[in-house]
């Protein structure tokens, strides 16, 4: 069986496809189907002196989404999209379908997001989620290529990593267990283990959040290296987001098309991202008339504000050590800093990296998590990796959603995702 996707080594021989009917038309004795097949979507040709009276009957009467097999020879033709058509002798159909809900009319936001299970069929969902697909593909490829090992971290924790107030609390026989919020906790003892690696999954935040920005369930990548320190990381950081954009850019560059991105944005992308501070991000504000507190955190308009300076991605580092995690190793030139950095995307799409190195002293983290009120028993493991071995360390987590909603150009990040899941929705 052929498929859509690898059509083009097929030509001059008679195929059999098999898929659901995208678009159909008629003109006289020609009847025109748009077949998708997952892979890809072609032409189909039905012509009337080429197949049995049945079989043109048929093809006149297809409806939306209908499966149906067909047969035929692939033929080159410029001019369509894909550039091969299919000449059909024969058409099978296996499931006729009635008034599918999706048409070529506009529906709203919330009427597609009801239908999701059958709004991934269309053209644009399907150019989204392979990007995905290819993001995924080259974070385990940059990964991989160097020697990093992938240690996944659990999903239910004792602990919270990301602060107590966005967690999700779920029995756990006779305790309380939280879904979680990064694997950051158990990368650290895993890079201690074997030096680099990383854990890929999905994460939870109930963050009772509407904006464009936030999903309550997302997934994250999270690299974490034992033996280095702030610098180290935002190098690494950064040549694994020229990676990923480099690497969509080659493989998926017809779905970008499709869905009307300005590659030439993405083709900008260089080395060495600008690197300012948290003070000089604040001047950038305030430059721009924003009325900003030294102290607080970025809101999403100020990440846009301060990333519309530049063409690159920007890295923001040592922040207030006040808005940081008690893990995160204050600055020694500056106790009120902590060593953390944020990559802010280009054009508006805000934080798609957090990261930084991590205390590696066990009184200084025995200390903060007292004063932070935490239950040391929850952290006692935690607490071994200073005990035993301990070493300067550094990490960060990327957010898929993110990326993908900033590399595609879309304006919300619930296209991002096969089934999104927002403050609002839990269904389908």
């Amino acid at each position: 069986m052929a498929t859509v996707g690898r059509i083009e080594q097929e030509v001059g021989r008679v195929v059999e496809l098999r898929g659901w009917v995208y678009n159909s038309s008629s003109k006289g004795k020609l009847h025109f189907i748009q077949l998708r097949d997952g892979t890809g979507t072609i032409q189909c040709v039905v012509f009337q002196g080429n197949v049995s009276e049945a079989v043109f009957e048929n093809a006149g009467h297809l409806t939306q989404e209908t499966a149906i097999i067909v047969r035929g020879e692939v033929v080159e033709d410029k001019r369509s999209r894909l550039g091969f058509e299919l000449q059909v002798n024969d058409l099978e159909v296996i499931h006729r379908t009635e008034n599918y809900p999706i048409t070529p009319k506009e529906h709203g936001t919330n009427f597609l997001m009801d239908h999701r299970h059958l709004w991934m069929r269309s053209a644009r969902q399907h150019a989204v989620l392979r990007v995905r697909h290819e993001l995924i593909r080259a974070i385990r490829e940059f990964f991989d290529e160097r020697d990093f090992i992938n240690a996944d971290a659990p999903i239910f924790t004792p602990t919270s990593v990301e602060g107590t107030t966005t967690l999700f609390a779920t029995d756990y026989f006779d305790e309380t267990a939280y879904l979680t919020q990064s694997g950051q906790l158990y990368n650290e003892a895993t890079a201690m283990a074997f030096g680099k690696v990383y854990c890929f999954g999905p994460t939870f935040r109930a963050e009772k959040s509407k904006t464009r920005r936030h999903l309550t369930e997302f997934w994250m990548v999270e690299p974490e290296v034992a033996w280095m320190e702030l610098d180290e990381d935002m190098e690494l950081a950064e040549d694994f987001l020229l990676h990923l954009v480099t690497r969509v850019l080659e493989r998926r560059r017809p779905e970008l098309e499709l869905l009307e991105r300005d590659i030439s944005k993405l083709e900008a992308i260089s080395k060495p991202f600008p690197r300012i501070s948290y003070d000089e991000a604040v001047g950038i504000l305030r430059e721009e008339g924003v009325d900003f507190t030294w102290g607080d955190d970025f809101g999403g308009s100020d990440e846009t504000v301060i990333s519309s300076r530049y063409d690159n991605p920007v890295i923001v580092h040592r922040y207030p050590a006040a808005l940081k995690p008690f893990y995160m190793k204050h600055d020694p030139n500056d106790p009120r800093l902590a060593l953390n950095m944020d990559v802010l995307a280009p054009e508006g799409y805000g934080e798609i990296i957090g990261g930084g190195q991590r205390e590696d002293n066990y009184d200084l983290l025995l200390e903060r998590l007292r004063a932070e009120q935490l239950p040391e028993a929850a952290y006692d493991w935690y607490l071994d990796l200073r005990r035993y071995g301990s070493v300067p360390h550094s990490g960060f987590g990327l957010g898929v959603e993110r990326t993908i909603t900033w590399l595609t150009g879309i304006s919300h990040l619930r296209e991002a995702i096969p089934f999104p899941r927002l403050i609002s929705r839990l269904k389908p």
